[in-house]
């Protein structure tokens, strides 16, 4: 996150176009090498290039995924998604990331059947290693262009189809060696390349299913990432400490919540300012964070047992403090503290009522004896409003 000022910024509709592009060549590029490899494959009878002609089959129905998945995920947030629809591209790249174990399975699956019996298969032509050579040439450099774009977009779906892609060329690089293997004599090469390919396709597709679960699973961004996020929140003004930090990914963005620790006694409107300044410190600095929710605390809360959900609400409360003010005239104001699994008044009366301020001090002196056996309230304090001009 501490490198996203390098990469390209735009709105969601911009970063639809472009991934679309991108993603319209692979298609023409896939399309046609899935033509060849499965033509050639076929009439040189080598199992290897018609196995790697299925992959890249299933790299053309990848690349209309991607297409579907960047048009949705490029609309705006609506009521049914207030945090839009981001994880489109994560739901994609789980689709496509079973679908390449599934494959890889079933090419590892086929291979091992026919290697039992390859004494009868027939013999592998030379065109069957030209194709594949020119396989590895086509998807290696179509691998660095999706990747760059990849990369620029910050789009996770699109750095999955690129390596789809450079798998591809991996695994073609193989059907190579398998394939010249077969026409130097050893025709259980080309069965075996077609295996190992099956099985890279396979842990690949694992790892891209697995990478989309734990996303919406909500796990976490990586260490680095929310040391970042919390230094830049300690930073702000009027924050004095943090805790609760949590956050989890959206496709190519990020959702943090976090309890900030502010003064005690200062307004809920300061209170407030500060988390907005928080909030935009973090989108400001970090600009793969979507959205941030911060919490005010006037205390570290994290041991429940000083929850102030436990005390009583204010109506309560003010019931149990008429009694301690039995004397004093009906307070203009009453500001509670909720602090420690406690609770400490602020009682403002007019100007009019205390002749000065030992008068007032005496009062509060007189309140202080009675509150020595109240289970909760541990303090008042009394004030006079200042006369208005």
């Amino acid at each position: 996150m501490g490198q996203a000022q390098h990469h390209f910024t735009a709105s969601p509709a911009e970063r639809s176009a472009r991934a679309q592009k991108a993603t319209w060549i692979s298609v023409a590029v896939n399309l046609a090498m899935t033509v060849v490899q499965l033509v050639i494959g076929w009439l040189a009878h080598s199992q290897s290039l018609v196995a790697h002609g299925l992959h890249s089959f299933s790299d053309l129905l990848s690349d209309f995924l991607v297409i579907y998945a960047s048009r949705q995920s490029a609309h705006p947030a609506d009521r049914a998604h207030p945090y839009g629809h981001a994880r489109m591209e994560t739901a994609a790249t789980l689709v496509l990331g079973i679908s390449l174990f599934l494959v890889g399975g079933g090419i590892l699956w086929e291979s091992g059947l026919r290697l039992q019996h390859v004494e009868a298969l027939p013999a592998v032509q030379w065109s069957a290693f030209w194709a594949a050579l020119a396989t590895v040439l086509v998807k290696e450099g179509l691998y660095r262009y999706l990747i760059r774009v990849a990369e620029r977009l910050r789009s996770q779906l699109m750095v999955a189809n690129a390596l789809h892609t450079r798998a591809d060329a991996v695994s073609a690089l193989v059907v190579v060696v398998g394939i010249g293997g077969a026409l130097l004599g050893w025709p259980f090469l080309d069965l075996l390349a077609a295996a190992l390919m099956g099985f890279m396709i396979l842990h690949m597709g694992g790892g891209l299913a697995w990478g989309a679960i734990k996303e919406l699973i909500d796990t976490g961004l990586e260490d680095v990432q929310v040391e970042a996020i919390r230094q830049t929140l300690l930073a702000t003004p009027g924050v004095r400490g943090l805790h609760e930090l949590r956050t989890r990914r959206m496709a190519h963005q990020a959702l943090v919540d976090a309890h900030v620790q502010v003064d005690s006694r200062i307004s809920v409107s300061e209170g407030h300012r500060i988390a907005e300044s928080a909030r935009a410190r973090v989108l400001r600095e970090h600009p793969a964070v979507l959205d941030v929710l911060v919490h005010i605390d006037p205390e570290d809360d994290m041991n429940s047992d000083l929850h102030a959900m436990r005390l009583p609400p204010r109506d309560s409360l003010l019931d149990e403090l008429r009694p301690l003010l039995s004397g004093l005239p009906e307070p203009q104001k009453v500001v509670l503290h909720y602090l420690r699994g406690q609770v400490e008044a602020e009682i403002y009366f007019s100007h009019l009522f205390f002749e000065n301020g030992e008068a007032l001090q005496q009062a509060e002196d007189r309140l202080a004896e009675r509150l020595k056996s109240h289970p909760l309230i541990c303090h008042v304090s009394l004030n006079c409003l200042v006369a208005p001009k």
